[in-house]
Formats: structure tokens, C-alpha cells, sequence
């Protein structure tokens, strides 16, 4: 048996790895592909149960007919503001407990690619546009995720930082820049957690001499990963990421998911009976899987199973339910801790004895954006809605609440108390049809969701048959909009208003498609007993590997006053409040999985209710729901601003907090804000003629907006939380015999209040270097202050900071030369520096 060398063969992992000599050939490469969508594959005889995989990163969503809630989390680029590795590492840990509260193995997260571009579809997945603040905290999660006996999978193995065309572009990205900003948070994670697993990404890379899909990329998987980082874990793809066999198989992918099907199974065993793939390879890969079930406690002793099980029963674990008070504290203190000050003229922290009336307005308010779309989205336990929590926290205060005009450009889901089946019931009722239109099964869906997901659909339907009458409580004209996915005929009081002949396939859950199709839109009068008869047949969706579905979205607007009425109402309420909160930003038709976003722009007349709100009331206080950066043109002409991001199950509590200062939003932005859209570095990630270019090199975000000189609404770093710093030393230790650097920072904080403070150390190198930044994060470190006192950080530079990638010798060099150190609250506001000299070969160098 030839096993990679970075295997290891110590005591606690030879059992497993021995155990690949007991399996035949067919037995070893069976357990190469998935056995479902969300399953490994078991095999008794060897002690092996089904390991379960799970997405993230913001909660634990287990499998797809599992209705079970879970801990919502603040979005990524939430919790990365909050520069805090203690605060991931016990997110993390959340993570592992929810991970097994629902019987998950290992979780798809976090995602470590950087935010390139800022309209990039999954930017609030991402921690951050900088290589060493992603890794800084992608680092305490994964190893607490773990700590736990929960797998980590890292993602999406490597460039996968655009959303168009996402299975079909490859990235061009020259080897130096690979090696010091997108790979660089990957090597971290492998080099200091070990991290389990790593998923191949969607995307095709030309880098390193090679030009395939990440799946099949040699210099990347084996190379650099196995070879070279001693990496010991699983590769796994992306769903349906893998096209090829052979290809795949010999670059270094361990295990194709989804299953069953796909290119390995028996075309990879007709692949190594006839040589093209060696005995060897395999034998790597399923050590690699087995030692991945040993961690997780997958692999035990060989034990016949009961009549009808097939894997092992894992004991339940007592962990707290995802409502639970230390839940919904630690996930409050995270959304609130991760709030960014953007501006506060004297208004924040708000009195609340002082208040007697406060203004809350925006739809954003009524609604909150909590969660992006796609494969990160967990159905949480509760929401905790702001004005609710408002009221619990100023229970002497006039409270109201005015949503300011619509910011949807769709009509919202249909309302489930709107919804009546023939029978009367309440909900939508599902004939589930074979190809003779024979109903196999009737079911009653409660929600206008409508789908139905492989786990409930019989071998022999073709098509679902959804029936329901929708309430049109209010006069006037009312909008439904039907948007069935693929083939399809819908009707609406018996009028055929849309049918279509063409299928579709797995190609809708890859572009995400399937959660966002084209829709009909119908108007239909309303009054006190009117209601729509909607009728609409949709395919059967074979979607391979994931499963057989159908799905339709049902959208309904009933008759509004108006987005011009809706805001003169909004500045009049604000007028007549102590207090004014305008909540503003994106929705769900927003940021997503799937797409990227066209603009910048807030949607709908937002900018306006800002401005006219602010002018009525000069106490407003404006607060932005959105993961990614959006373009606010009146940021410096009102009172305050907060960056409350996508915050997850307690919204509003986490607000409430902000506002009354009962936890200090002590955030700071982990991307560059824009002021124009025109500014922007990179604009865009879209392919040109099947290649993204990124031209940038490693001028990546910050590093960008420094090179062309342009400025920005807000820099990266940038937040002012509710102190007052004042810096006072910052000493530089020589460098240690292991290149790092030591560096004292002394602030001390001049408020009347506690405060934390987020402490940026950049490196700017004295002799200009075209090929170097102009300066990069070099270190940080958050440090609690008591009010009027003073404290002293250290940090520890580590040698990579000094270095860069030699392309000529291919491995990472050291330049002898002087740096100036910058001391700083953000990559612009400097406030002290020193002197730091750097000499001499790297140990790389012999």
C-alpha cells in the first residue's frame, strides 16, 4: 500500500489507516463517493458508519428533510468585524455543539476566500477582503470546531471569489500572488489547526503551469496541499463540481460529493483495472477518509448491525437548544460586539431615561435582513424583532414604527394565513403525478414555499400539482406572482397564464436559479371575500446527485398607500420624536449564493427617507442591514451611523444593545467602504471569454485603495466605538532567531466609559517595491480599557509578515531591508510608528 507521506502513521491513526488492507478494490473506491447528498458511505464490516456533512457558516442546516431550527449566527463578515479570536473560538465551539445536537460529522465552513470585488454574490459569506485578518480568524473557529470532535471544511479551494458563471471560469492568477494572498489564509488553517477536510471549489484555475478545474489541479491538491503543507485531510469537491475521472483522481480529490453517481464509482474502477489511476492513489484516498471517521468518532470496531440499520447510533449529545438563554447570549453579544461605529456626533450611546419617544422607520426595521441566501441559510428558533425589543428595553418610551416605503422589487412570499387549500385547511395542497397525470400521493404544504425535495417524491412522479386560494382582504388591485422552476402550467382563477415545455436539471441548483426563477405576475381585484384560485403544475427536477424536487414561489402585494405616503409618514413620526432610528439596506433579492450584485446602490428611495428623515428630527440615528459594502452618499451629513451587518437570530436585541450602550459596538470594518462605485478597485468579477484576470496582484482591497490613492467612505479598519484613544508608545522588539517580531503598543482611553480597542499594526517597507504593497496588516490585537486607564499590547509579528514569494526559486524569501511599523486604528488613521530592520536568508534560503 503507497500512502502519501503526509499521512500520518502514529498510534492513534496506524488502526485506521491499516484497516485499507482489509477492503477490495471495489469496497475501497465505494467509499470515494458520497452515498447521498449529505452522507458518506458506510461499511459495517470495518466498524464504519455514514459520516454526515452539513452546510455553514452561520448555523448547523443539517439535512434537507430535517425541519429541526438551528442557532442562526451573524453573517461571516460580521463576525471577522469584531477582530476577536476568543469571540470564533467560541462561536465555534457553538458551532460544534449545534453540529451535534443535529447529528452532523462535519461542517461545510468557514469560507476563506477573500472579498475581491465588493459586489461579489457571496462576499457576506467571507470574512474579509485581507489575507491575514481572514486567516487570524478563521483560524480560532476551525480549531475549536475540532476541539469538539466536529470536522472543519475549509472552502472553496482556491479563487473562487465571483458568483457569475461560477462552475465555468477560471481564474488567472500568477504564482505570486496565489502564494501571498489566496492561499495564504488556506496554509494557515492547514499549518495551525490541521483542519479535517478542504473543499475543491467550483472554478477552473490557470496558475501554477496548470489550466483545469480545481478538481483536477495537481500543483494545487497534491503539490502544495499534500506535498508540500503536509496536509493529512480529505479533499472533497464542491457539489457536482467534479467533470472528470482519471484527471481528478491522479491530481489529489479524495472524495466526490454528492452521491451516488458521478464520475468515479465504476468508471474509476474501470480506470484503475486499467492502469490509468494506480492502486496507490486509492489506497491515499481512503486512508484519508478513514482517518477522517476516526476523528469524528465514525470508526469503531467491526459490529453486525440490527435488521434495517446500517450504521452506527450515535448517542444523543445534552447540548443547549439553539433558544436557550447562553445561545441567544452569546449570539447577541456577537451581532452587537461586531457593530461598526461608522460616525456619532455626540448622539451614541442613547439616554434611555432621557427618552420618551423614539421613531423607528425603514423596511429594514419592519423586516429585518438577517441571513443571505443560498446555501448558508438556517431556519432559526426565533427572530428577535427590533421594535419589539425596543419596547422591552425603553419601557417608559413612546415606541412606533413606520417602514418608509417598500425596497422589494418583487412582491413578498404570500402570507400563510392567506392561504387555503381545497379542503379549507390552511396551506397549499401538493398532487404529487405520474406521467399519466394519476396522483400518487396528495400532500398538505403549510407554507407558500411550496417545494418538495427528493425525501417526498415517489420514483415514478414526474410532475406536482399545487393548488391553494390566496385572500385578497383589500380593495383594490392586488399582485401575485407565480414563479414556478422549469416545465410548467399555472392558472389562475381558471385562466392558463403561463406554460412552458422546457426542462430543466441540476444546472438550477448549481446557478442557484432554482431559488430565484422567473415569474409571472398577475393582477387581480380585492375586497373583503375575494381570493385568487391559483393552479399550477411544475416538473419533477432530476437534479442528479441532489436529489428529485419540484418548486413553485408564490408572491403576493396587496394594495399600499403608497412609497410617497409611506415616507411623509415616516419624516412626520420622526418630526414627533425625541429619537429617530432609520434602518436601511439589502434584502434577500440582494446579497445571495448564486448572483452577484449589479450595484452598489441601496434598492428602492432608501437614500431619500435618509435625507428627510435626518432634515425633520436632528437626533437620527441611521443603522445599515447589510453583509456588503453598500454606497451611502448622506454618511457624513447625519448624526450617526451603525453598520449592523446581517446579524442573525437576535437582531433585535443586539440593537437595542448598541443603541443604549448596554454592550459597546466595538466593530471594525474588515472590507473598504466605498463613496463611489466608480472608485472601486475591482468592480466586478465577471469572466471575459471564460477567464477572470486578477490584474490586481497582490494589491488586494485596502491594498488597492492605497495604490491608486483613492479615498474612500471608510477605511479598512475603520470603527469608532464608544471610547476615545489616545496612543502613546509603540517599541519594536530585534527580531527573534525565528524571524518574529514583538511590538508594545500603549493606549489608553480618555472616555467615561469602558471601551475596547482594536490595535492594527501595518508594515510599509522604506525602499519603494513595486511588486510589494504599499503597506499591509502586519498584526492586531483587541485590548478592554477601563475608563480613564491605560493598557500595553503585544504583538507578535510572525516572520510571513516580512516575506514574499520567491517566484524564481519558488519558496518564500526574506528581503533584508528597513519597515516603517505604523501603530494605527485603521489602514489610514496612523498614530505612531518606529523603526523595524529585517536581515538575512530565511532558513527556506539553504
Amino acid at each position: 500500500m503507497s500512502l502519501n507521506p503526509a499521512i500520518r502513521t502514529d498510534d492513534d491513526v496506524n488502526g485506521p489507516i491499516s484497516r485499507v488492507a482489509e477492503l477490495s478494490l471495489t469496497e475501497k473506491i465505494g467509499l470515494l463517493t458520497g452515498a447521498g447528498t449529505w452522507t458518506l458511505r458506510a461499511l459495517p464490516r470495518i466498524g464504519l458508519r455514514t459520516v454526515t456533512v452539513s452546510d455553514g457558516p452561520i448555523g448547523v442546516r443539517g439535512m434537507d428533510d430535517d425541519p429541526t431550527p438551528s442557532a442562526q449566527l451573524p453573517a461571516p463578515s460580521a463576525t471577522a468585524a469584531s477582530w476577536d479570536a476568543d469571540l470564533l473560538g467560541r462561536l465555534g465551539t457553538l458551532m460544534a455543539d449545534e453540529a451535534r445536537r443535529r447529528g452532523v460529522d462535519v461542517i461545510l465552513a468557514p469560507v476563506v476566500n477573500l472579498q475581491r470585488s465588493p459586489v461579489g454574490g457571496r462576499h457576506f459569506e467571507c470574512l474579509s477582503e485581507d489575507p491575514w485578518l481572514t486567516a487570524r480568524m478563521a483560524v480560532p473557529f476551525v480549531a475549536a470546531i475540532q476541539a469538539e470532535g466536529i470536522g472543519a471544511c475549509v472552502k472553496h479551494f482556491v479563487g473562487n471569489e465571483t458568483e457569475t458563471d461560477r462552475t465555468d471560469y477560471l481564474s488567472r492568477i500568477d504564482e505570486r500572488t496565489l502564494r501571498e494572498v489566496y492561499l495564504a489564509p488556506f496554509e494557515a488553517v492547514v499549518r495551525e489547526t490541521g483542519v479535517w477536510s478542504i473543499m475543491a471549489a467550483y472554478n477552473g484555475l490557470s496558475a501554477l503551469g496548470e489550466e483545469s478545474s480545481a478538481t483536477a489541479n495537481t500543483a494545487l491538491l497534491t503539490d502544495i496541499l499534500k506535498d508540500e503543507w503536509r496536509y493529512d485531510g480529505v479533499v472533497v469537491s464542491d457539489w457536482l463540481a467534479t467533470t472528470s475521472t482519471v484527471e481528478s483522481a491522479v491530481a489529489g480529490l479524495d472524495l466526490v460529493m454528492p452521491g451516488p453517481g458521478g464520475p468515479w464509482e465504476q468508471h474509476l474502477d474501470d480506470a484503475v483495472r486499467r492502469g490509468e489511476v494506480p492502486v496507490g492513489v486509492i489506497d491515499d484516498k481512503v486512508a484519508r477518509l478513514l482517518l477522517l471517521a476516526s476523528r469524528v468518532g465514525a470508526l469503531g470496531e467491526a459490529f453486525t448491525p440490527l435488521p434495517g440499520e446500517s450504521e452506527f447510533r450515535r448517542a444523543a449529545a445534552e447540548v443547549a437548544s439553539p433558544d436557550s438563554a447562553p445561545v441567544r447570549a452569546l449570539l447577541r453579544e456577537a451581532a452587537a460586539r461586531s457593530t461598526v461605529v461608522l460616525r456619532n456626533e455626540a448622539i451614541l450611546p442613547l439616554d434611555g431615561d432621557a427618552l420618551g419617544s423614539v421613531a423607528l422607520i425603514g423596511a429594514n426595521a419592519v423586516h429585518p435582513f438577517v441571513q443571505g441566501g443560498g446555501s448558508a441559510h438556517v431556519d432559526a428558533p426565533l427572530l428577535a424583532d427590533p421594535f419589539e425589543a425596543l419596547c422591552e428595553a425603553l419601557p417608559n418610551a413612546l415606541i412606533t414604527l413606520h417602514r418608509g416605503g417598500s425596497t422589494l422589487v418583487n412582491a413578498p412570499v404570500v402570507d400563510d394565513d392567506d392561504l387555503s387549500a381545497p379542503s379549507g385547511e390552511r396551506g397549499v395542497v401538493a398532487d404529487i403525478l405520474d406521467a399519466s397525470g394519476a396522483v400518487l400521493e396528495s400532500r398538505l404544504l403549510p407554507s407558500a414555499s411550496g417545494s418538495l425535495w427528493t425525501t417526498g417524491l415517489p420514483a415514478a412522479a414526474t410532475t406536482v400539482r399545487f393548488r391553494t386560494r390566496v385572500a385578497l382582504r383589500r380593495s383594490g388591485e392586488h399582485l401575485l406572482e407565480i414563479a414556478p422552476v422549469g416545465a410548467h402550467t399555472v392558472a389562475v382563477d381558471g385562466t392558463v397564464v403561463s406554460t412552458s415545455a422546457a426542462k430543466v436539471g441540476a444546472e438550477v441548483v448549481l446557478d442557484s436559479s432554482y431559488a430565484n426563477p422567473p415569474a409571472v405576475a398577475v393582477r387581480v381585484p380585492g375586497g373583503s371575500r375575494r381570493s385568487a384560485e391559483i393552479d399550477a403544475t411544475a416538473q419533477v427536477v432530476d437534479a442528479a446527485a441532489f436529489g428529485r424536487f419540484a418548486r413553485i414561489h408564490l408572491r403576493h402585494l396587496a394594495p399600499e398607500a403608497g412609497t410617497d405616503a409611506e415616507i411623509a409618514e415616516a419624516v412626520e413620526a420622526a418630526r414627533a420624536a425625541d429619537v429617530a432610528v432609520v434602518v436601511v439596506g439589502t434584502n434577500p433579492e440582494t446579497e445571495s449564493e448564486g448572483w452577484d450584485r449589479p450595484t452598489l446602490a441601496l434598492p428602492g428611495r432608501q437614500n431619500e427617507l435618509v435625507r428627510r428623515v435626518a432634515e425633520a428630527n436632528p437626533r437620527t440615528v441611521v443603522v445599515v442591514n447589510a453583509g456588503a459594502p453598500v454606497l451611502l452618499p448622506w454618511l457624513d451629513e447625519v448624526p450617526a451611523v451603525l453598520w449592523w451587518w446581517l446579524p442573525g437570530q437576535e437582531a433585535g436585541t443586539s440593537l437595542a444593545d448598541v443603541l443604549l450602550g448596554t454592550t459597546e459596538p466595538a466593530g471594525r470594518l474588515p472590507w473598504t467602504l466605498p463613496a463611489a462605485e466608480a472608485d472601486v478597485p475591482v468592480p466586478n468579477g465577471i469572466p471575459i471569454d471564460g477567464y477572470i484576470d486578477y490584474a490586481e496582484g497582490v494589491d488586494v482591497g485596502h491594498r488597492a485603495w492605497d495604490r491608486l490613492g483613492r479615498t474612500p467612505a471608510r477605511e479598512f479598519g475603520y470603527g469608532l466605538g464608544y471610547g476615545r484613544w489616545r496612543y502613546d508608545t509603540v517599541e519594536a522588539d530585534e527580531p527573534d532567531e525565528d524571524g518574529t517580531v514583538t511590538v508594545r503598543v500603549t493606549v489608553a482611553n480618555e472616555a467615561d466609559r469602558d471601551a475596547r480597542e482594536v490595535v492594527q499594526l501595518y508594515l510599509e517597507p522604506e525602499r519603494p517595491d513595486a511588486e510589494r504593497p504599499l503597506r499591509w496588516l502586519a498584526g492586531f490585537a483587541t485590548v478592554d480599557v477601563p475608563a480613564g486607564a491605560s493598557a500595553t499590547v503585544e504583538i507578535v509579528l510572525p516572520e510571513r509578515a516580512f516575506q514574499t514569494w520567491n517566484v524564481d526559486r519558488h519558496h518564500w524569501t526574506t528581503p533584508s531591508t528597513g519597515y516603517r511599523l505604523h501603530a494605527a486604528r485603521s489602514s489610514r488613521d496612523h498614530r505612531l510608528a518606529t523603526r523595524v530592520i529585517i536581515g538575512g536568508p530565511t532558513a527556506d534560503d539553504d
